[in-house]
């Protein structure tokens, strides 16, 4: 591996966790009490709607990023031995670690292609007068940030087991 790579995963890796945690942060802790209770459910659902258009492609990018440069890390890593070998505190922190990041893209999965479409055809029948979707689509957006507190949450845990195994 050239030398220059290395330090580029590292930093990369690095950029990408801050873009991801900080759109987890954002859609969890500021955005909700800045959309507040001023705007009309139409306009709700626009600003949400810009803001996911704006970070859903972002933190899948962010995503991947993290896998390949999580994996050139991890395989320079001196107490690397091979995939699934885990014989030393370093190696089960990283498993670890690699199932709540299994567990955060499948959250974040279900967000995106399971859960926002569900958002959105419910929302497209509130204009249409019908009668249960309103609160259909309050309990789905409840739904959505109790996801998104989740992943939030994981991804907590995944730093925490990061400083584990930088320590071990």
């Amino acid at each position: 591996m050239p030398a220059w790579a290395l330090p580029l995963a590292y930093w990369l890796h690095m950029l990408a966790t801050v873009a991801w945690v900080g759109n987890l942060l954002f859609e969890t802790l500021a955005l909700p009490p800045a959309l507040g209770s001023s705007l009309t459910p139409a306009e709700h659902r626009r600003v949400l709607e810009a803001v996911r258009r704006r970070f859903q492609p972002l933190g899948w990018l962010s995503l991947g990023v993290l896998i390949v440069t999580g994996l050139v890390q991890m395989s320079a890593h001196p107490s690397y031995r091979g995939l699934l070998t885990v014989e030393n505190a370093w190696s089960l922190a990283i498993l670890a670690k690699h199932l709540v990041i299994a567990a955060m893209v499948a959250v974040a999965g279900y967000q995106t292609w399971f859960l926002q479409p569900a958002i959105d055809r419910s929302a497209l029948r509130l204009p249409q007068g019908t009668a249960t979707g309103s609160g259909k689509l309050g309990a789905l957006q409840r739904l959505q940030r109790r996801w998104a507190r989740l992943n939030l949450a994981l991804s907590v845990v995944v730093l925490a087991l990061t400083a584990l195994a930088r320590t071990s």
